[in-house]
């Protein structure tokens, strides 16, 4: 994203949080749709890689030689001028050439028109029995070296799999069964009615519940954009972000809320700062500042620490944060929030908080 890029080029941006990707990462991973599509590829790789290229690979055996290249047609044709002009068996050369099919004329002229050092006798009399049709069925003589029917009794001839087959097969079957029966399952529970929300869906609902601030009825022109956004205790990986759009259409920049500063240990995090940040199109970088809880902003260490990523400012309901870049003018509003209980310092993290972003175009 475009926002992403001004960030790098901020020298006061510490480059996001690796561990909220790394949860973002492992949480997808968990969900039913994760697991379904490392399912479909570890199964496409055994399929086509363990499979695919061990015992089931396909194997071309007592293939017609009608199938070959072109040259070795022709190499073929010639054993068989070879043997029949040592044997003269007609019917087993007959029946060589009946291998190449519709290919044994063409092979024939070719050597007629290429003898080298072979019996242009015996190529053109092949060539002419070959040019009547004659056939001689191949079961009729066996060809030398081919695979005979075991005798009744013996051994019974394998397959590509060998004994492999049956077992391979089944096991590929049940695999599959398996893994769209573990899928199918995580997918309904997911789906399930009676699961609690999560904080994010919770989070949601509160900021469709929070009332916009009526800029007309203040005697303000209206903002080309207003959101509300809202992050509940329990959501680790609250970064909201919204595209900043002329009402022509036009991308004008982004803008967006995302967490600066946790305090304490364990799950879930409990949050002490948020960014407040304004991206303009136009220019150079983006604008950044620091919403902080009580504790965090009276607290000289942190306060120091996070004023590299914006100006820190303490965060109380109804406070208002305003963001400059050269063509836009960013209001974010605290509309409500409320501290979280615990261990740790008092009002040092936030239970929930909600922030209303309005944008205008600067004239």
């Amino acid at each position: 994203m475009e926002y992403q890029e001004e960030y790098n080029e901020d020298p006061g941006f510490d480059g996001g949080q690796p561990e909220g990707i790394v949860s973002m990462a492992i949480n997808w991973i968990k969900s039913p749709i994760g697991i379904g599509v490392i399912a479909f590829l570890v199964g496409t790789f055994f399929g086509l890689v363990v499979l695919g290229w061990g015992p089931l690979r396909v194997k071309f055996v007592d293939a017609a030689a009608e199938h070959l290249r072109e040259d070795l047609r022709e190499e073929w044709g010639r054993m068989v001028v070879d043997s029949y002009s040592r044997t003269k068996d007609e019917a087993t050369a007959i029946r060589r050439l009946n291998e190449l099919g519709e290919k044994a004329p063409e092979v024939m002229l070719k050597l007629a028109s290429n003898p080298l050092e072979q019996s242009l006798d015996d190529i053109i009399y092949l060539q002419a029995v070959v040019g009547s049709g004659a056939v001689v069925q191949p079961e009729t003589t066996p060809v030398a070296g081919a695979t005979q029917q075991p005798a009744e009794g013996g051994e019974e001839e394998k397959g590509i799999l060998g004994g492999w087959g049956v077992p391979l097969l089944l096991a590929c079957a049940v695999t599959l069964i398996l893994a769209v029966a573990i899928v199918a399952f995580l997918f309904l529970r997911g789906r399930g009615g009676d699961r609690e929300p999560s904080a994010a869906m919770v989070a949601q609902e509160f900021s469709r519940q929070a009332e916009h601030t009526d800029y007309e009825a203040l005697g303000e022109s209206p903002p080309v954009a207003q959101w509300m956004t809202t992050y509940l205790v329990g959501d680790d990986l609250f970064d909201d972000s919204f595209s900043i759009d002329s009402p022509t259409g036009e991308f004008m920049g982004e803008c967006g809320v995302g967490i600066a500063e946790t305090i304490g240990v364990g799950d879930p995090k409990r949050v002490s700062a948020f960014e407040v940040w304004l991206f303009d199109k136009n220019d150079i970088q983006t604008v950044t500042k620091v919403l902080m809880s009580n504790h965090a902003f009276n607290d000289g260490t942190i306060r120091d620490r996070l004023s590299a990523k914006g100006e820190p400012v303490v965060s109380m309901p109804g406070k208002e944060v305003v963001l400059d870049t050269a063509t836009l003018n960013m209001v974010a509003r605290v509309v409500d929030m409320a501290y979280g209980e615990g261990a740790l310092p008092d009002q040092s993290f936030f239970d929930r908080i909600t922030i209303e972003l309005a944008v205008w175009p600067k004239s």
